[in-house]
């Protein structure tokens, strides 16, 4: 370095690695990390691990090696020397509707433990996570609050959205073309048009669905860097941000910030809000709720029925709107919708941001695209309340989530169609047993049940794309919706099936009703009848006798505690 401040600065951040890397005793450490290329001058330096959730299997992350050069670039501009790793991803929208699906959320698991497994191991000063889909970005967010050393999550970016004459496409399209192909409502070389379209490259789904959700969400809870992690995928400026966010890993090393800083009951609730105000998707319950827990902050699901409650809908955005997430980044993106509900007292602007800056001096540098109509103002709010409301009953005693962005029914009765899994329930829907009215109950399909608490959006695309269904039936289950479902659908009912809840005792032509106004779930059966039912129930088989799936099932908690494993 030029001088010697800035060797003192640099030397400051290297708070782990020395012991790592410094003094006679490491010098077989140092010969094996000068064997992949390391130089000493290098290992002398601050040392960053780059988490990256790279793979080819999947749009969300095939572009991710090229972001990890450019942070790694950022890195060393800042005085670092990165190191990089990889670690696991499912691709939600690729096993979709398969028993390749109940990997989802099990992966959550793994990647929190790998990227603290090797973190630890290696005694990083910093560390930067790269991700993509789904469950990588609370996987990455759970290990970095567990380290608690400076670092940051860098989402990898949305995809752009396909075009089929003169409209934006997104994959959600492609699951509810199925149903309306099954409906006999689409033609082969319609579904195909639809399958050729809709993903164009790389990048996560495109609309405000579980990747997008929780990638703005992040940047609320201060762990991202606003104006940086949500760039799109697919725009040249992804490289540049990307780099920066070496470059902020650095500063954060220097300065001591680290997530505990950060992640705090204030910054949760400012997440929540984010998620209420852009319709966002059920999942980040789940995964709030979780991180929540590696921080050891309170957290329930009636916090996010009250923040919703407060939290008008403000962003026009699929699923239930009209705009993907590349309109929402030029319109504004991050810094508007923040600006937007710092004008209405409903987030706390003191809360930091990984940049170094607070909410409120992000939410400043807000720049509006003219005309944009993706990011309303509070006075011209799409909804008085939020997307997201928790309902309670007797048949989800603990809580369950819906998602109210994308319809207006507020109160849905109907005779109960039983399923044991989600594949029985989309077989039903294909082949046109369900009928207007009906309430699709689908169970066993929970955190311990499934095991891995499967996405239901084959079934709810389904019957989307089915006009004389889409909204006439409601759904409900102790699994989970991808965060493109849309529909009267309530997930995660909690206690789940196989733990006895009582969704286990619903039957066949049970009358359910959904009455969001009150915040009820519930069966037209007297409590001594269902109490009765439960009396007679028995605990099924678990689906798998050894390997993951067994472990994760035997260690799972409830949705409604985040499905955590410990």
């Amino acid at each position: 370095m030029s001088s010697n401040g800035t060797l003192h600065q640099i030397s400051g951040a290297k708070q782990n690695s020395t012991a790592l890397t410094e003094g006679p005793a490491r010098a077989a450490a140092r010969a094996m990390l000068r064997a992949v290329g390391f130089t000493r001058d290098e290992l002398r330096k601050p040392i960053i691990g780059i988490a990256n959730t790279w793979t080819e299997i999947g749009p969300c992350n095939a572009h991710l090696r090229e972001l990890a050069a450019a942070v790694k670039e950022g890195v060393r501009e800042a005085g670092g020397t990165p190191m990089e790793f990889n670690t696991v991803t499912i691709s939600d929208g690729i096993t979709m509707g398969t028993e390749g699906m109940k990997a989802s959320l099990i992966s959550r698991e793994v990647i929190a433990d790998s990227v603290e497994l090797v973190a630890r191991g290696n005694l990083f000063d910093g560390l930067v996570a790269i991700a993509g889909c789904d469950k990588n970005l609370p996987g990455t967010v759970m290990a970095l609050a567990r380290l608690d050393i400076p670092s940051l999550m860098l989402y990898g970016g949305s995809i752009a959205p396909g075009q089929l004459q003169g409209n934006d496409l997104t994959v959600q399209d492609v699951f509810e073309a199925i149903g309306a192909h099954a409906a006999g409502k689409l033609d082969d070389a319609g579904l195909e048009a639809v399958e050729a379209s809709a993903c164009p490259g790389p990048g996560a789904c495109g609309g405000q669905f579980t990747a997008n959700t929780m990638a703005m969400a992040c940047e609320f809870l201060g762990i991202s860097p606003i104006g940086l992690s949500g760039v799109p995928a697919f725009l040249p400026a992804k490289r540049e941000a990307s780099r920066e966010a070496g470059r902020l890993v650095m500063q954060a090393a220097r300065d001591g910030l680290k997530p505990s800083q950060l992640i705090t009951r204030v910054s949760l609730e400012n997440a929540i809000a984010s998620v209420a105000a852009s319709g966002g998707s059920t999942n980040a319950v789940l995964h709030f709720l979780a991180i929540a827990h590696e921080m050891g902050l309170p957290l329930t699901l009636d916090d996010f029925d009250e923040i919703s409650s407060r939290t008008p809908l403000l962003c026009d955005l699929k699923p239930g709107g009209r705009y993907v997430a590349r309109d929402y980044h030029a319109a504004g993106g991050s810094r508007l919708l923040a600006r937007r509900l710092l004008e209405a007292g409903l987030i706390a602007g003191e809360a930091p941001n990984v940049t170094g800056r607070t909410l409120a001096e992000e939410a400043a540098l807000a720049e509006e695209s003219a005309g944009q109509e993706v990011i309303f103002p509070v006075a011209q709010a799409i909804k008085a309340t939020g997307g997201l409301v928790v309902l309670k009953g007797n048949v989800a005693p603990e809580g369950c989530v819906v998602k109210i962005a994308g319809h207006r029914r507020l109160v849905h009765t109907g005779p109960a169609r039983v399923f044991e899994s989600e594949p029985e329930a989309f077989a039903a829907v294909e082949s046109g047993r369900i009928r207007p009215h009906d309430v699709v109950v689908i169970r066993y399909e929970g955190p311990r049940g499934g095991p891995g608490m499967q996405e239901m959006l084959s079934v709810t695309a389904a019957i989307a794309g089915i006009p004389e269904l889409s909204e006439n039936v409601a759904l409900l289950t102790d699994g989970r919706f991808s965060g493109a479902t849309r529909g009267l659908m309530a997930g995660h009912v909690a206690p789940e099936a196989a733990m006895g809840g009582p969704i286990a005792a619903i039957r066949e032509g049970d009358l359910v009703t959904f009455d969001i106004p009150n915040r009820t779930l519930s069966i037209d059966v007297a409590q001594s009848e269902i109490d009765e039912r439960l009396q007679s129930w028995q605990a099924p088989a678990p689906r798998y006798a050894r390997g993951v799936f067994r472990k994760y099932a035997d260690a799972v908690s409830s949705a409604s505690r985040g499905a955590v494993t410990h």
